[in-house]
């Protein structure tokens, strides 16, 4: 498996995954090339606004052994741990298989071919019913630990079918595949009678739609305790950008007091000339000193991280990892020379001028270990498109073809490509990049997919 993962998440979002051990020292990142015709810049999207509202993340343990090493082999040997551990293996177990069957799900979601859906979507429910089956198996007899498995048994469960369901309501028309549809919904009934049986949920809670979604949200969020990272965000540099506005105030004001004694010397007395003059003056005051603060900000702020972010482990509160956080436009002079290098392997015609986005994370993991169980914590990172795609012309064009006479068209939509390069270093190890191409329209991403590094750069491995 590769150090890091990018792929499509949704129709207008992609997301990069990579895993890190107790001690790592990683920084990564990644160069956004955005054509100018896109129409998107430092002066039509903000890069805080487009931080807080388009780039979204998940921090949380992570274990490679996630379906039966967990069930069975610490599930097994109850009697050997306490409630907290056997709740702690419990949801990370739970958590893990929700994330699996989320990502599994998303990716089938997008497959447009018949044969390929339905073929997927049968190894999915197969899967499905193996883990919950071995799951259940393990259900322990004592009631103080039986109710954190009755609540991820029911999360799972209600997550599972309602996972299903949303494919098979978007499940491509044909009457082919019938027998795997009935199959899946099949899968679906079993999960429903299954906490029927269990009386997991009142019959009030489960007539109404609000009150079941909610009592899921809340199970949810029970079975992140002690897997989810709880996270502690900072924006850096709020006293350094007071002082920045504070000096820039002051050389306005110094320009401005000498402009108004040199006037006052041209003037003698109050007359309606100084007065007009002194408007003038402070007008242009008003004009020129958010100019010159924000100059000097960017200035100032160019190289330096945004944000900091602590994660810590919700049960102990200590300590996991400290992450640094760049986002902001830069100029293609300023970019590293193996970025450079990569971005000239392009073909002639996609070599068009392009702001560039860096989104930069520099993360120091603990060196203390990890609670038993946790070999690693995996970070998932989300970039929503969405605010790109706003920008972006709907395609209105049409093709022309001509055929024993008569003559047709068919519409083509616009589209666009941005070029994403990944730059990746671990401590004291070489820089190594990948290179990946995004192409979307206004409406979703069309694909993504990687591309070859000039020779003697190292590929992210």
């Amino acid at each position: 498996m590769p150090k890091i993962r990018v792929k499509q998440e949704e129709s207008l979002s992609i997301k990069f995954i990579h895993q890190m051990k107790v001690g790592d020292n990683r920084r990564l990142d990644l160069y956004f090339f955005l054509p100018k015709e896109m129409g998107i810049g430092p002066q039509s999207l903000n890069e805080e606004e487009y931080y807080h509202s388009a780039i979204t993340g998940r921090r949380s343990y992570y274990s490679s052994g996630l379906h039966l090493p967990l069930v069975q082999s610490r599930f097994a040997s109850q009697k050997k741990r306490t409630v907290e551990e056997f709740r702690l293996y419990l949801n990370l177990f739970a958590y893990q298989f929700a994330v699996a069957i989320e990502t599994d799900s998303k990716e089938l979601a997008q497959i447009e071919d018949p044969e390929a859906f339905f073929s997927a979507l049968n190894a999915l429910c197969e899967l499905v019913s193996q883990l919950l089956k071995k799951f259940r198996r393990n259900e322990p007899s004592d009631p103080k630990w039986k109710s954190y498995f009755e609540n991820a048994d029911n999360y799972l469960s209600w997550f599972c079918e309602q996972r299903l369901l949303k494919l098979l309501s978007r499940a491509p028309r044909s009457s082919d595949y019938s027998e795997m549809l009935d199959s899946a919904i099949a899968l679906c009934r079993a999960e429903n009678d299954h906490r029927k049986l269990k009386r997991y949920n009142s019959q009030q809670t489960k007539d109404d739609p609000n009150r079941i979604s909610n009592k899921m949200l809340l199970l949810r969020r029970i079975i992140q305790q002690g897997v989810v990272l709880k996270e502690e965000m900072k924006t850096l540099g709020i006293g350094l950008k007071k002082m920045t506005t504070g000096f820039a105030t002051a050389m306005v004001m110094l320009v401005v007091s000498a402009l108004i004694i040199k006037a006052q010397g041209v003037f003698s007395g109050l007359t309606i000339a100084l007065v007009l003059t002194l408007a003038v003056i402070y007008g242009f005051r008003e004009i020129f000193k958010e100019d010159i603060r924000n100059a000097l900000w960017r200035f100032i702020q160019k190289g330096r991280p945004k944000w900091s972010r602590i994660l810590r482990d919700t049960n102990s509160q200590t300590p996991i990892a400290k992450q640094f956080i760049w986002l902001d436009f830069m100029k293609t002079v300023e970019l590293p020379d193996k970025v450079s290098e990569i971005l000239k392997r392009r073909h002639r015609q996609n070599k068009i001028d392009a702001e560039v986005l860096h989104y930069g994370i520099h993360t120091r993991v603990t060196q203390n270990e990890f609670l038993t169980g946790y070999t690693s914590i995996q970070e998932q990172v989300n970039f929503s498109l969405a605010p790109f795609a706003r920008h972006l012309e709907r395609g209105k064009a049409k093709i022309y073809k001509e055929q024993d006479g008569k003559i047709s068209n068919d519409s083509v939509e616009r589209r666009y490509q941005i070029n994403l390069i990944l730059a990746l270093k671990d401590g004291k190890d070489q820089m190594q990049y990948a290179r990946y191409k995004i192409t979307m329209n206004r409406s979703a991403i069309i694909d993504v997919s990687q591309s070859e590094l000039p020779e003697g750069i190292e590929a992210i491995a």
